[in-house]
Parts: C-alpha cells; sequence; structure tokens
C-alpha cells in the first residue's frame, strides 16, 4: 500500500514513521525548514522510550511523488482548504483520501442522507474547493487522539496517545476502510472503527469547541479551564449547545457532559492547540471547532448564545493580532451553507 502524508508536520510526521515503520511504501509532503531535515538526516521519533529515524520520500511538491493508494491530509483545516487543488497530482482513480483534522470536517454531510443530504459548509469549505477537488466519495473520516510535537526541524517527539478513529462517511463497511486499520495496527497504532464516524467527531469536536478558545482567551490549562467553576460554567453551557445541535442531526454522545470536562480536567497543565498556536503567533483553528457549529446551529434553528459570544471574542482578539485564517471573498459566493459568511481577507500559515 502506498501511503501519501499531506503535512508531514507533528501528528502528520508520527503517523508517517509509524507506518514506514510497520512496511507500508510512505512520502511525506512537507516544507521548509523541517523537509530540508527530513530529506538530510530523515525523519526522526522521539518516544518515552526509544528514538528512531526513517528514511522516505519527501517533497514540497505532490507531482515528484505520484499516484497513491491512501493520501492521509494531516493539516490543519484552512490549510487543508488551501491545499485542495495540490493534492490532485496524488489522485488515482480509487486513492483514498483521509481527513486527519480536528473540529467539523467539509464531507460532514456526505453519505449521511434525509434533509442534509450532501449539504455543503461554508464555514469549513467555501467555494466548495475541497468538494469539488477532491470528492467526498474519497473520503475516510479520521479523528486523531495522539498528542506531539515538532521539537526541532525533522524531529517529532511523541507525548502519549496512539489511538485514531476511523469510519466511512456513509456508515458502511468498506475493504479500504478495514485495510488502512490494516496497516495503522502493523504501525503499531491503535485504530479504532466507528460505524458513524460522526459521532467520534463530536466527541471530541466537544471538548475542543470550547476548551480551546477559552485556553487562548484566558491563557489557562486544561486542568485549570475544567475546573475552575467559571470556565468550567461557561464550558458547559457551550457543550449543551453543542449537544442540542449534534442531537438534532442525529448524533449520539456516548458519554455525558459532566464526565467529558472531568475528563479534560483529569489530562493535567496541559496547553491546548490553540493556546500553544497564540503563543508561537500561528494562526488560530477557529471556524472548524466553533463557525461551523455555529453555522450547523442555525442549520437546525438551535440558539447558541455561548457559542455565538466565544467565538466573536476569539475572531477579534485572533483577528488583532493577524492570526484569524480566513477565505477570500470570491471563495465565499458559493451555495449551500445555512447562513452566509463574512467577507475576509485570506491568511494561511506555512505547515
Amino acid at each position: 500500500m502506498k501511503i501519501c502524508i499531506y503535512g508531514a508536520g507533528a501528528i502528520g510526521g508520527y503517523m508517517g514513521v509509524m507506518l514506514k515503520r510497520g512496511g507500508l511504501d510512505v512520502s511525506l509532503v512537507a516544507r521548509g525548514a523541517h523537509l530540508e531535515a527530513i530529506n538530510a538526516k530523515g525523519l526522526t521519533l522521539v518516544t518515552k522510550t526509544e528514538t528512531f529515524t526513517e528514511q522516505m520520500p519527501a517533497s514540497r511538491d505532490p507531482r515528484d511523488l505520484g499516484r497513491q493508494d491512501v493520501v492521509i491530509i494531516a493539516l490543519k483545516a484552512h490549510q487543508a482548504w488551501e491545499a485542495a487543488e495540490d493534492l490532485k497530482p496524488l489522485l488515482g482513480p480509487d486513492t483514498a483520501v483521509v481527513t486527519a483534522q480536528n473540529g467539523v470536517p467539509w464531507w460532514y454531510f456526505h453519505g449521511l442522507g434525509g434533509a442534509y443530504a450532501d449539504l455543503r459548509l461554508r464555514s469549513v469549505d467555501p467555494g466548495d474547493r475541497q468538494w469539488n477537488a477532491i470528492g467526498p466519495k474519497r473520503v475516510i473520516g479520521c479523528t486523531v487522539y495522539p498528542a506531539t510535537e515538532i521539537i526541532e526541524p525533522g524531529v517529532i517527539k511523541h507525548v502519549y496517545g496512539d489511538q485514531f478513529g476511523l469510519g466511512e462517511p456513509n456508515r458502511q463497511e468498506s475493504g479500504r476502510l478495514t485495510r488502512l486499520a490494516e496497516a495503522i495496527a502493523a504501525g503499531g497504532m491503535t485504530p479504532r472503527l466507528f460505524s458513524d464516524i460522526r459521532d467520534d467527531i463530536w466527541l471530541k469536536l466537544w471538548g475542543n469547541l470550547c476548551f480551546n478558545p477559552i485556553s487562548a482567551l484566558t491563557r489557562a490549562t486544561l486542568d485549570v479551564v475544567a475546573t475552575e467553576p467559571g470556565t468550567r460554567g461557561l464550558a458547559r453551557s457551550m457543550m449543551l449547545e453543542a449537544q442540542a445541535i449534534g442531537e438534532k442531526l442525529g448524533v449520539h454522545f456516548r458519554v455525558d457532559v459532566e464526565r467529558r470536562i472531568n475528563g479534560a480536567a483529569g489530562v493535567g497543565g496541559h496547553r491546548t492547540s490553540m493556546l500553544q498556536d497564540l503563543d508561537k503567533g500561528r494562526p488560530l483553528e477557529i471556524d472548524a471547532l466553533l463557525t461551523a457549529v455555529q453555522e450547523m446551529g442555525r442549520l437546525v434553528e438551535t440558539p447558541t448564545p455561548y457559542i455565538d459570544a466565544v467565538l466573536g471574542l476569539v475572531q477579534q482578539m485572533a483577528s488583532v493580532r493577524g492570526l484569524y485564517p480566513t477565505f477570500p471573498p470570491e471563495a465565499l459566493a458559493g451555495e449551500g451553507a445555512a447562513e452566509p459568511a463574512q467577507e475576509r481577507p485570506l491568511q494561511l500559515a506555512a505547515s
């Protein structure tokens, strides 16, 4: 199986090394000093017990790598939107595309059926860029649970976790899903298959949509956000709004709000990804975590006053710092969204 990791950063690089160690034919798309280091010395993964380095083809240009059996997109949502057209040289007739990202995916309503079948979410895919360039039929949904970080170019540290949730958008079993799960397992990671991957997407999103922006606004670590009465109450209110939206769309939440918050508190003094990005001056991942939930709330006529307030605050904070990755006005003129998006200039981070 030929697998290309598009975006071989912290998570993508971790997956690349592990899959390579599992015997897969792996290539990487990366850029900058990280790419230079990979090509010069290989990609190194540091774990709690060992350090190892793998040599893999790596390029900034997907045309150098050719058609793949599987492409794993390990970019943030706004970066994935920008890169959609660049994926085409990697795509053969049967290439599967795995969306290993946080938040609401652009393909969310594909295969769902009912009144919202194939509805497009403008907040995460304005102008249907990914829908048209990739095509929802290629997609395998994925939730990412490991924590990793790039500690220097070409070197990735694995902090904890090895689980990846997987599922077909049409909620069917498939040979390609089975083969991907086997490849992930061969690499020493843990695949978990879901009959409806949306349930797991929402379970992770449930925490990200509140803990990430609250931590960025307050600069508090996860344990503080989840235990201090004021921020815990705000997080709970946001989660209840999101739960009402998800349940109207057929989502099953397998734990309750209190258990989800307590689980976050148990992680300890973790700095959320949004807080880390803020401190490093990188664009914040806002739309896939919050704006999309707001858009879906309007779609199902569910008020979201707490989500709206926090979204407005974090958008403003990111905007004044030049850290809000948004989309060009011409991309926002497409059809299919529940509400028109605001017109803002595009600003994207390097992967």
